[in-house]
């Protein structure tokens, strides 16, 4: 089995990767959702900050694989609460 997230959760997961927030930090709902909306502006949309993660996974993989699980966990928890968070296919 093979668990897969919804896609805006992956697009805002990689969109507050590619923030300047903290890893680490505990932005509020509306601090998260600027940052991600200005991160989607200034890497040219949700592709581009996908292509950003990738290149830091590509450059920087003991800094990137912290930094995603910081930036899901902030989604998560800020985005999916009271939905189930994964789906699971077969």
């Amino acid at each position: 089995m093979t668990a897969i997230a919804p896609m805006l959760t992956v697009a805002r997961a990689e969109a507050l990767f590619t923030s300047p927030l903290a890893t680490g930090s505990h932005p509020s709902h509306a601090t998260a959702e600027q940052a991600i909306r200005h991160a989607v502006r200034t890497h040219g949309g949700v592709r581009g900050c996908a292509a950003d993660v990738a290149g830091e996974y590509g450059d920087h993989p003991e800094c990137a694989a912290p930094r995603m699980r910081w930036a899901r966990h902030v989604v998560d928890e800020l985005y999916d609460a009271g939905r189930p968070r994964w789906v699971l296919a077969g």
